[in-house]
């Protein structure tokens, strides 16, 4: 009996087993699947790539962090005057882990800043925004001109004192600017002082047009990246040595032939 129950384990392993190669075949044979995962395995990094080079996968990750826990948190956020921060204080004492997802939200947006300050840092200490790297710098710079309206924005949603003063000065600026300043200002606050058509504006464009547009460049600059590889620093000794696999850590990178990426001293 125990016999025959593994035979109808094992043939049923078996069953699965084939069941899955079919469906991987009928994928590869329309996708190429494993031409992918060869081009992301065999993708090769300069020597003197260290834990600094790590920030902007570090930025990307706090990102979708906060898509995450942001769409968590529209299912009980209402973007009204009068009900705004009564709902985030309900978030935070009433909802199930409420007070969690707003504190992860919270703060990884302010990890998300902050990796992203370093990595401009990173970025332009180590020449990664010259030749042929402009598009790559100028898309990166729209990204942090977009993260930073991501808090500005965001900073609003409570509708708490910080949130209403962090508002009223940001959206006041405008006004200095002359004959264009008054009508920016109600442009941006959608009536001459900060109200609902403030938190509506800020809330649309803190969930959904900033998002898009974050999207949108995130497509145009890892691409990039991506053909251009890692831009080298600009010391002999560095680009002298031979580039290495990160995936391929028994193969010898010494005996490879593979071009290496554009240096920036080029």
């Amino acid at each position: 009996m125990a016999v025959r129950d593994e035979s109808f384990i094992y043939g049923s392993k078996r069953g699965i087993l084939t069941y899955l190669n079919k469906v991987y075949d009928w994928f590869e044979e329309r996708l190429e699947i494993q031409a992918i995962a060869d081009d992301i395995t065999s993708k090769y990094v300069p020597p003197h790539v260290n834990i600094f080079y790590c920030l902007g996968g570090i930025t990307l990750t706090c990102f979708l962090v906060q898509v995450a826990t942001g769409f968590a948190m529209t299912f009980y956020y209402r973007p009204t005057v009068t009900e705004a921060f009564a709902s985030v204080q309900y978030i935070m004492t009433e909802a199930n882990f409420g007070w969690l997802i707003r504190s992860v939200h919270r703060w990884s947006a302010s990890m998300m800043v902050l990796m992203m300050i370093l990595h401009v840092f990173r970025v332009y200490l180590t020449g990664g925004f010259k030749k042929p790297r402009e598009l790559t710098w100028v898309t990166g710079v729209v990204l942090g001109v977009l993260t930073a309206s991501f808090g500005v924005t965001g900073y609003s949603l409570p509708r708490d004192q910080i949130g209403y003063w962090a508002v009223k000065i940001v959206t006041g600026v405008p006004e200095a600017i002359p004959v264009i300043g008054s009508p920016l200002v109600e442009l941006l606050r959608g009536s001459a002082s900060v109200g609902q058509s403030t938190l509506t504006r800020f809330y649309s464009l803190h969930t959904f047009v900033l998002p898009l547009l974050t999207a949108v460049f995130m497509l145009m600059h890892f691409p990039m990246i991506r053909k251009q590889g890692i831009s080298d620093i600009c010391l002999p000794h560095w680009n002298s040595q031979p580039n290495v696999s990160l995936f391929q850590p028994l193969r010898n990178p010494y005996t490879d032939t593979e071009d290496r990426s554009e240096s920036c001293c080029t």
